[in-house]
């Protein structure tokens, strides 16, 4: 093979999807390529539309707009775009503008349609996030979908393949680790000295912060490195990197076995796996420069929902992979907020509360955040920037499909925009003073989790109420009164007590007669543990091994939890399914006889753990 075609060829190698085809097709498809070289400002294409060919970036960027002249996405080195990329009607008529000079290669349709009917997992790529995809990987795997979303079980090491990790020492030259990226054909690498992770380094920093900048090759290449990157430990599971990458925005995670480095993980590794593509999902939602784009990025997650709901994938698992995308839409409102408004005066942290704080979001939601402000902050200065600030977030969270709080427990309300001082007030008075209200405050705001600024703002305040709650057997014994107002729909011959009467004529309540009651329950046996847990499923953990309820109790609640939330999610996709709106009432008419009966089993735990919980804290004798 020529030279030129050849490291066209290696090129190709190194990018997704071709890196999912044979050497045999490899080495073929350099020469079915039209190579075209675009001008700083040019149209793409010049001539006709984008259906017209499928185009793979060389070098270069550029921008896709709409019709109406709204940026759509902006791409760089590896990129494709084009034939067969567009996922809904109107998309072809998008035209693309380059922002710097580009060298693009342009494959025929034809030749597209050919790789995709030779080779599936190429296909894959070309097919959109929805049930149609889920259904041709299960059809390609020819068993258990479930194995697709098996990354929950899967040890990282699994995915390492056998590979010895590849890295370079800090003092090597840019030019030498590129030279050993290009010659093992990588698009990342470590730097690594006496088993010491100093950084790492990936094709994009090759590209942005060497050669656009004109930087000398033979500097060190800790000049170009990221450094003390994310790692996952040697003994977490797959799963646990999907969701990182999500949150993160990154394609490369090292693999630590305590302090030596022992691999690296890319997302390719994990699309082999036929994840839900919850990392690219996400990755689109950092590309989004516009409410507009944000919203038609998280458009996208009912398809995901449905697809984990027809891969049979667990709750536990669809929870964090569906509130990875709605951390990831909230991260990158925080960020244009930022551009829109200015860096912020003080320093700030933004707070999920409710089921993202616990990872446990489903369908599109309604949103519970607050924000926590440096001590530093005064109102009469910096209370304008935080009022638009956050409103600017909260409306965009609604525009993305998760609604305004009917309770307005949104950072937009100034009650719950305040500096760490007030806060320690607040939960000063709800413990001390658990009145209705501030029991029914407390279980929002005991379920908190950091998602952007200043997280030591969020630990300061995590770290004092874990204090002030642990042993108070009061304030517990009052937050148990509080947790029995939620009971399962249960009545006393194993019959199911339905809702009489309204739009909800004949169901029950999935979330606040099945779900909650577990999740209230888990809250307090976390709070009794001084446990900073806030998963429901993780919080059942430690219950048990802390001794706050026993292992068989905590165990039960686990499979009752799964099972409840497993209905919830699939009577969820159902009703998308049906182009209907998801909620939680469901009638025992959509359930099979094994169905019913296993709910009634739930139900009945439940229902058992609350009146020993009842008994322990003598709740209503105080």
């Amino acid at each position: 093979m020529e030279v030129e075609l050849l490291e066209i060829r290696d090129f190709l190698a190194a990018h997704h999807p071709f890196d999912q085809l044979p050497d045999a097709a490899l080495s073929e498809l350099p020469k079915q390529l039209d190579i075209r070289y675009y001008r700083r400002d040019a149209a793409i294409p010049d001539l006709g539309g984008l259906d017209d060919h499928l185009y793979i970036i060389r070098s270069g960027a550029i921008e896709l707009k709409s019709p109406n002249d709204e940026l759509v996405a902006r791409l760089g080195e590896g990129d494709v775009f084009g034939y067969r990329t567009s996922q809904q009607e109107g998309d072809a008529q998008y035209r693309g503008e380059a922002i710097e000079d580009c060298l693009l290669y342009q494959l025929a349709p034809t030749a597209v349609d050919q790789l995709c009917d030779n080779h599936t997992q190429f296909a894959y790529f070309f097919i959109p996030v929805g049930g149609e995809r889920l259904r041709g990987a299960v059809a390609h795997n020819g068993q258990e979908t479930d194995t697709q979303l098996n990354l929950m079980t899967t040890p990282i090491t699994d995915l390492l393949h056998g590979r010895e990790p590849i890295y370079v020492g800090p003092d090597t030259t840019i030019r030498q680790a590129a030279q050993i990226m290009s010659e093992r054909r990588i698009s990342s690498m470590m730097i690594v000295e006496q088993d010491h992770l100093f950084g790492i380094i990936t094709d994009r920093d090759l590209r942005t912060r060497v050669v656009a900048e004109g930087l000398d090759f033979d500097l060190p290449v800790m000049e170009i490195a990221t450094v003390a990157p994310l790692t996952l430990s040697v003994d977490t599971f797959a799963f646990e990197a999907l969701l990182m990458m999500a949150r993160h925005n990154i394609h490369h995670l090292p693999v630590m076995d305590a302090q030596k480095v022992v691999g690296m993980i890319t997302a390719t590794d994990l699309t082999e796996r036929h994840t839900t593509s919850a990392v690219y999902l996400a990755g689109d939602i950092y590309k989004q420069n516009t409410i507009a784009g944000l919203k038609e990025a998280s458009s996208k997650l009912p398809q995901l929902l449905q697809n984990l709901a027809a891969a049979d994938a667990t709750a536990h698992s669809t929870g964090h992979i569906i509130t990875a995308i709605g951390d990831a839409v909230t991260t990158r409102l925080l960020q244009l907020a930022e551009i829109k408004f200015g860096p912020p005066p003080v320093d700030y942290a933004w707070v999920a509360a409710g089921s993202q704080a616990r990872n446990e979001q489903t369908a599109h939601s309604d949103q519970d955040n607050c924000m926590i402000l440096d001590d530093s902050y005064d109102p009469k200065r910096h209370g304008e920037y935080f009022r638009e600030f956050t409103k600017f977030v909260c409306d965009g969270l609604d525009a993305c499909g998760y609604v305004h709080c009917p309770g307005e427990m949104m950072a937009m309300t100034d009650e719950w925009r305040q500096p760490l001082k007030t806060w320690k007030q607040y939960f000063d008075k709800w413990t001390d003073a658990p009145e209705p209200k501030a029991l029914m405050l407390t279980c929002v705001f005991f379920d908190l989790r950091y998602i952007y600024g200043d997280d030591n703002l969020f630990r300061d305040l995590r770290q004092y109420v874990l204090e002030k709650t642990r042993g108070n057997r009061i304030f517990l014994a009052y937050m148990v009164t509080n947790a029995l107002t939620h009971q399962p729909p249960l009545g006393f011959f194993r019959n199911f007590v339905l809702i009489r009467g309204g739009d909800h004529d004949h169901t029950f309540d999935m979330k606040h007669n099945g779900i909650v009651p577990i999740v209230d329950l888990a809250r307090v046996y976390a709070l009794a543990a001084g446990s900073d847990a806030v998963n429901t499923q993780d919080r059942l953990s430690v219950a048990a091994s802390g001794g706050e309820v026993t292992s068989n109790g905590a165990h039960d609640l686990r499979d009752a939890l799964e099972f409840i939330s497993s209905l919830r999610i699939k009577h969820q996709a159902r009703l998308l399914n049906n182009g209907k709106p998801a909620n939680n009432y469901m009638s025992p008419n959509d359930l099979s006889h094994f169905e019913r009966n296993h709910l009634k089993d739930a139900f009945s735990v439940v229902r058992t753990m609350q009146s020993v919980l009842a008994s322990r804290y003598q709740a209503g004798r105080f």
